[in-house]
């Protein structure tokens, strides 16, 4: 019986105590070679500029261990993120396992004489670690046959795929053989029912119990020193494969991004020792953008979330990645430009998709805005002419339109809307933002969130043509000299007639003054107009008359992803009583417009158009109606359903517009 017999077993059976000196020596010499891997690569990393990725450090710890041991990223894609989740764990819990073994033969029994691999702890601990290996295994399998028989397109398989795989098959295997071997000839007769608590090497006992228990002695000895070698292979190689990622993308968890979404640095111009803007070469990069490179796990995800992409452009956020790592380590001096291609660059719609979705949390976007900065700052080049037309006129006359300053409020007629240079007073500054002043459809989003406002009791207030463009599309263009000038012109506007709260119907004008503003000096409160809708209806100072309206629904990607936006504008046609659709690619995955980074002023020249592709998503839904929160979009929608020939099936309406039908009359 097993209550009769001793629940544990002796450690290092058949190899023997005398091993564990040369054991520590492999493993030392492994753990060096694999840490002298990693620190050769220092000096490339130390090419790049500084970069302070050092403070808050309780919160960087507790990103790093959410996302390290809580695979909190790598579960954002179901499938093969699990997969990846459940190996990671099975496999850590063994290498914890291996560690108690370690901990128990080699310090607490011989010095303390504590067993603690004893009575149910040891019960508990071979259920715990047989499941952990069986769980290991089966993931790796699901993952090898999804990289070597069903292939995905895009994803990249070299030998260091079939390599690693085969190692860890290798490894987590022989674990179990020598498992059974050893209980063939310790547990399967002599304890059963302890052996039954090893149910993974349980099967390879009953095999081996057949032969001869020296043979299997020898086998097992072996087998014992091939499965440690392999193991210590396995670690030394790690930095000199593409498994390079598994400390990195850790490193990348704790090194992460602490700024509000979408922070670009504000380059100071007045700095006269500044030779050069933007990066046109690796060391202009910072040492994290390096960095990101070792720390790709080559995935995919991001171009397959990318739009640019999906929509037969150039641009694969994970190859741009891949190209900076390739000149740091090979070639540093050679232009990163032209490595990446202009039409590459200006493929990025900035939409933040393949950040969002990256498990090794690597900052694509900022990266091709260093490189737009050097094109457009230090060469003077930009996506095309009708861009440097549309940049001209917004330089002379605040607008990309080229339409008069005069012309600015012109929208506002016949409202209750006070110019703050006419004398006027206001509980809100409303910032209209260039579509919205200057485009007749926007004019009416402008038109109805005034509405809106007047029937809550809320003044509004414009600056009118004392407004100039927030400065979000030549910032994305890289031309920070625009930016800055039209964003301090701005600036000095709001502080001249003390502005307190500010909010926009823009998510881009949004983006730029609530974050963008603050480096420049500007502290007013700024809210974008959904979230400011919505809380006039919780307050119950916007009352509504719901009315039924079959609809889907589209998250731009600076009011979702920029700004984790996402409950405010459903809250509110939940409120209007409209019935959503929702997309297939909805919430934090949505599909970008097209228009950001400033392509909105661009012409689509390279693949299928972006607008068109997800007005055809919403058609799928089946809604009649696509709601909107952007003037970005609502005008590349406009545009889609047009050259898409979409006309008669689906309609593009603003949140704004929406809520404003169904004010309840007075």
């Amino acid at each position: 019986m097993m209550q009769s017999m001793p629940v544990g077993r002796e450690i290092y059976w058949n190899v023997g105590h005398g091993v564990t000196g040369r054991m520590y020596l492999l493993a030392a010499i492994a753990i060096g070679i694999c840490a002298w891997g990693y620190y050769r690569r220092l000096p490339v990393y130390r090419l790049g500029t500084a970069l302070d990725r050092l403070d808050q450090a309780a919160l960087r710890a507790r990103i790093f261990a959410a996302g390290v041991f809580g695979q909190l990223r790598v579960l954002l894609v179901p499938g093969p993120g699990s997969l990846h989740a459940f190996f990671f764990w099975g496999f850590l819990l063994l290498f914890i396992g291996t560690l108690l073994v370690m901990l128990q033969a080699d310090f607490t029994d011989p010095l303390f004489s504590w067993r603690f691999l004893s009575g149910a702890f040891y019960l508990a601990f071979k259920l715990v670690l047989n499941g952990a290996g069986l769980i290991a295994i089966a993931a790796l399998f699901g993952l090898a046959l999804r990289r070597f028989a069903v292939r995905p397109k895009g994803l990249q398989t070299g030998s260091d795929d079939y390599l690693s795989h085969l190692m860890l098959f290798v490894i987590l295997c022989s674990g179990f053989i020598l498992e059974g071997a050893r209980m063939a000839v310790t547990e399967l007769h002599a304890n059963p029912g302890l052996a039954r608590f090893s149910y993974g090497g349980l099967p390879i006992a009953l095999l081996l119990d057949a032969w001869p228990p020296e043979r299997v002695k020898s086998l097992h000895r072996g087998l014992w020193w091939f499965h440690f070698a392999l193991s210590m292979c396995f670690i030394a190689c790690i930095p000199f494969s593409k498994l390079r990622h598994l400390f990195l993308t850790g490193v990348n968890y704790l090194f992460t991004d602490l700024r509000p979404k979408g922070a670009i640095k504000t380059i100071d111009l007045e700095d006269e020792s500044l030779q050069s803007y933007g990066a046109d070469r690796v060391g202009e990069l910072t040492w994290k953008d390096i960095c990101d490179a070792d720390a790709c796990t080559a995935c995919k995800r991001c171009q397959d979330r990318c739009p640019a992409w999906d929509t037969g452009k150039p641009l694969s956020p994970m190859r741009v990645v891949q190209q900076i790592g390739e000149l740091a380590f090979d070639d540093p001096s050679a232009n990163l430009v032209e490595k990446v291609t202009r039409e590459v660059l200006w493929s990025c719609t900035t939409c933040r998709a393949c950040q969002e979705i990256c498990p090794a949390n690597i900052e694509h976007v900022n990266k091709i805005l260093e490189m737009r900065r050097n094109l457009a700052l230090m060469k003077g080049e930009f996506p095309g002419d009708e861009v440097r037309t549309a940049l001209s006129h917004l330089e002379v006359n605040g607008n990309p339109f080229g339409l008069a300053y005069a012309g600015r409020a012109d929208w506002a007629a016949g409202l209750e809307v006070s110019v703050l240079g006419e004398g006027g007073e206001a509980d809100i500054l409303y910032f209209v933002g260039c579509y919205a002043a200057f485009d007749r459809r926007n004019q009416a989003v402008a038109r109805a969130f005034v509405k809106i406002c007047t029937a809550a009791g809320i003044r509004v207030g414009i600056l009118g043509k004392e407004e100039t463009c927030c400065g979000d599309p030549p910032r994305k263009l890289g031309n920070e000299y625009q930016y800055q000038t039209e964003a301090r012109a701005n600036i000095e506007a709001m502080l001249k007639y003390g502005v307190g709260k500010v909010v926009t119907t823009c998510p881009h004008c949004y983006q730029a003054l609530a974050r963008d503003y603050r480096d420049l000096g500007f502290q007013a409160q700024v809210e974008d107009y959904t979230s400011f809708i919505a809380g006039l209806l919780r307050e119950g100072r916007l009352v509504l008359k719901p009315a039924g309206l079959d609809c889907s629904y589209h998250d731009s990607c600076y009011l979702g992803r920029y700004q984790d936006s996402y409950a405010a504008p459903r809250e509110l046609l939940a409120g209007a009583g409209a019935s959503i659709r929702e997309m297939r690619r909805s919430g934090p995955e949505s599909f970008c417009c097209g228009g950001g980074g400033g392509l909105v002023l661009a012409e689509e020249k390279l693949g299928s158009r972006i607008s068109e592709t997800r007005i055809a998503m919403a058609a799928a839904t089946g809604a009649p109606v696509l709601v909107a929160n952007c003037p970005f979009c609502l005008t590349m929608f406009e545009d889609g359903i047009k050259t898409g020939g979409f006309e008669g099936r689906v309609q593009v309406r603003d949140l704004a517009e929406v809520v404003a039908e169904r004010i309840a009359s007075t």
